[in-house]
């Protein structure tokens, strides 16, 4: 029995990152979307024994070091199933792209392999299992709009994001997240010493960063507004039901790789320029990098503008976001 299964792609609507912690990784903060860029994932299960990547994309793994093999492995152990299954992989979506494809292909591979064996696992085992093959693993498990914290694993639903025209610009580029990570380090040991050389001025820590910007998340979260009522002063009580875009957006959301990303590779700083010159109303790169989206007011916009771009030369493409529900129904149809 052969199942396909759509892998979406995911952007960041920014992204903070903390201090590294006792475990190597870093705290992080971010708003995890998923948009309808899709690779295909077929999963089979037979006689035999053993578990089969295939792939015609050279850059990606067929052996164990894949996220889908690891996840496979990890499915069948929690199934109690025993024989043979062969993994195909349609690639569309970049590799070391910053969207999150390799992560999303093995929750696709989870989902197919369960209707495969016919054993559902349950939402917590999808999530355990995620959350031990990969930090961005949880999110797909998810689907829409999904707030990241700890090291990205621990996700919890948003309020969706209104389905939203985008443009997504695809480098040839790869970036290496571990990389960017350590990059990021080397940047803040600079930042750490240049404070140390110069007492008079105080620098917020990495922890206290991470606090402002849950504070900012509750607010909106919680519908509190910006200033208290007895100031005299107006503003726009945010809510559940508001546009979280617009909100986050206005609390200066940015992705803080672009920091260590677009010195390393500056065609990017100027591609994310691009998309503001072509009318994005927020652009940014997505994860570590090497994508680029902007998001626009309405999808004759957001085609017009990839139009324009590819007419620069660049790999740019018109799409939207994908919302819980739409992300179910999709991931569901199959291919």
């Amino acid at each position: 029995m052969t199942v396909a299964v759509r892998s979406f792609a995911k952007i960041n609507l920014g992204l903070y990152i903390g201090a590294r912690r006792a475990d190597g990784f870093h705290d992080l903060r971010t708003v995890y979307q998923t948009i309808a860029l899709h690779d295909v994932i077929r999963v089979s299960f037979g006689r035999g024994s053993g578990i089969e990547i295939q792939c015609s994309d050279p850059r990606v793994p067929l052996d164990s070091s894949n996220t889908c093999y690891r996840v496979a492995a990890l499915v069948m152990e929690a199934a109690g199933a025993k024989g043979k299954v062969t993994i195909e992989i349609e690639k569309k979506l970049p590799v070391q792209g910053g969207m999150g494809a390799a992560s999303s292909n093995a929750v696709a591979t989870m989902f197919g392999l369960e209707r495969a064996l016919k054993k559902p696992l349950g939402g917590r085992t999808r999530l355990r299992i995620a959350a031990q093959v990969g930090s961005d693993l949880p999110l797909f498990v998810v689907g829409g709009t999904v707030l990241g914290v700890g090291r990205g694993e621990e996700v919890y639903p948003l309020p969706d994001l209104a389905v939203t025209p985008l443009v997504v610009i695809t480098p040839e580029i790869g970036v290496s997240t571990p990389k960017a990570f350590a990059d990021w380090d080397a940047r803040a040991e600079q930042h750490t010493t240049a404070g140390r050389n110069q007492p008079e001025l105080t620098h917020s820590g990495s922890s206290d960063r991470l606090f402002e910007v849950g504070c900012a998340l509750s607010a909106w979260l919680t519908g509190l507004p910006d200033v208290l009522p007895n100031t005299g002063a107006s503003a726009k009580v945010g809510s559940r039901a508001g546009n979280l875009l617009s909100d986050l957006v206005r609390t200066g959301i940015e992705n803080d790789f672009e920091k260590v990303v677009f010195p390393q590779s500056p065609e990017l700083r100027d591609m994310k320029r691009a998309l503001e010159r072509a009318g994005s109303r927020y652009a940014s790169l997505s994860g570590s990098g090497s994508t680029l989206y902007g998001l626009f007011r309405s999808s004759a916009e957001a085609a017009k503008a990839a139009s324009r771009l590819q007419k620069q030369g660049l790999k740019a493409i018109a799409t939207s976001t994908l919302t819980r529900q739409r992300y179910w129904k999709q991931v569901a149809s199959g291919s």
